[in-house]
């Protein structure tokens, strides 16, 4: 039998301050029955017999006189079993709308660890997204985190639903997952993300944990440890390999300042509690791989960057502890190129361990380095042009210019619904490369060039 308090002292927003409190622990879920509706919370702090209690549903109505309280005892957990696949639940893990309840195998508590770093095995697995410019310059490796740093307005919760759709693991037959956790996201980019996974006919292999933006905070900080607890069930328990897609980090740390200044704590970085890099490290670091284990998680978080800002404390701290992050610009997206990824500044630090033969093609490590300098010196080509004119540049400055404009149409420009394999994106590469002379593919091996250059390529040396 649960004991029960009525020492309620006050109500502040949505904490609450209950003394005479025996054995409550952090993090401890609470039970709060007042004027006959009974609500949750969950312990924030304790100090000798006083708790700080955080309300999940917020503390309109509430009569400290009239309210009763109960310590559960237990942390928020989630019931898991193979049935999830093809779900839709709240943040907290419920079912969502009238969908089913799974029978639950075991309940896990949410706040799981991180990956033991000697437990680790080393990500080395080529996963296709079916977009050019992930799969051919930044690569992603099975077992890493790999964020997207966006932007307001800017199309990424398009592009998470098209990765969640079109993610697999080649050369393999072992199961694969999606776990899809959105945080503050609103009714109608909820309805997006459902319609386009049932369109699709990825949903049964996909759950989805959608917390909308009128739900409480204490929920947005909840959804990602929900999803990243389902996706250790399902890749160390089931075999199978997960993708666990976050979608927007940024409405979880703003969560994380909200409950930070109602507990009066000293803030850091533009208001941001000090813990924020640590408390997103315990997120990001539950993917990875396990020795002799079969499955694996994957995560590919998305942010928003405040006023376009990569020096903000949310995509700063992100890129100190992810391996890469991918870009989106707002330049390319107003000249209406999808997705609108930034490859310069995009970067996979674990793409060399993914790709070549056997993984994906022999000439893969040459033709990326290829595409990215000749871009590159094309869009320097480009600004010069901008600055000097055309006619400061030389012919093959102009080749070069016309090069960037192609890679950028044909290339980065793919549609919504396009998925291409890894052989029709290398094939695209060595097409856009034989518009430039021979003697300027400098970065790619003879014997790759005498293989997969297009033979226009070698009659325009002639």
């Amino acid at each position: 039998m649960l004991k029960e308090y009525r020492n309620v002292r006050e109500v502040a927003g949505p904490l609450m301050l209950v003394e005479g409190v025996e054995g409550a622990t952090f993090e401890e879920l609470v039970e709060i029955e007042t004027s006959g509706e009974v609500r949750r919370g969950r312990v924030l702090e304790v100090e000798r017999n006083t708790a700080l209690v955080q309300l999940f549903e917020g503390a309109a109505g509430i009569n400290p006189k009239s309210t009763r309280v109960r310590f559960l005892g237990r942390g928020i957990e989630l019931a898991v079993s193979p049935e999830m696949l093809g779900g839709v639940y709240n943040g907290l893990g419920e079912p969502r709308g009238d969908g089913p309840r799974p029978v639950a195998v075991k309940r896990l508590d949410i706040n799981g660890q991180p990956l033991n770093p000697y437990a680790r095995d080393y990500p080395n697995e080529f996963i296709q997204t079916g977009i050019s410019t992930i799969d051919g310059l930044n690569t992603l490796v099975r077992g890493q985190k790999l964020p997207i740093f966006s932007a307001s307005g800017l199309p990424h919760s398009q592009l998470a639903a098209q990765i969640a759709r079109q993610a697999q693991v080649l050369g393999t037959d072992d199961p694969f997952a999606v776990v899809f956790g959105a945080m503050g996201i609103t009714y109608e980019e909820a309805s997006f993300f459902v319609d386009n996974f049932r369109d699709a006919g990825s949903l049964e292999r996909s759950v989805l944990f959608l917390n909308l933006a009128d739900d409480p905070a204490i929920e947005r900080i909840a959804t990602p440890r929900v999803a990243l607890t389902c996706a250790e069930y399902l890749a160390f328990e089931l075999d199978m390999h997960v993708l666990v897609i976050l979608t927007d980090m940024t409405n979880y740390c703003e969560a994380l300042r909200e409950v930070s200044a109602a507990r009066r704590e000293v803030p850091g970085r533009r208001g941001y509690p000090g813990y924020l890099y640590t408390d997103m490290a315990r997120l990001y670091e539950r993917a990875g791989r396990v020795k002799g284990r079969r499955g694996s998680i994957t995560q590919i978080p998305i942010l928003t960057m405040p006023e376009d800002d990569k020096t903000h404390p949310i995509p700063d701290l992100t890129g100190y502890i992810t391996e890469g992050q991918i870009i989106l610009s707002r330049e390319l997206h107003r000249k209406g190129i999808y997705p609108p990824i930034d490859v310069l500044p995009s970067l996979s630090r674990l793409k060399d361990k993914g790709i070549g033969a056997g993984k994906t093609r022999e000439d893969h490590s040459d033709t990326m380095n290829q595409l990215y300098a000749a871009y590159a010196t094309g869009k320097e080509a480009k600004e010069l042009a901008v600055i000097l004119g055309e006619a400061a540049l030389t012919e093959t400055d102009k080749l070069f210019a016309k090069f960037a404009d192609a890679f950028e149409a044909r290339y980065v420009n793919q549609g919504p619904d396009e998925n291409r394999s890894i052989e029709q994106t290398l094939d695209l590469g060595w097409e856009l490369l034989s518009m430039l002379p021979r003697q300027e593919l400098k970065r790619i091996r003879d014997e790759f060039l005498d293989k997969y250059l297009p033979a226009q390529a070698e009659e325009k040396e002639e």
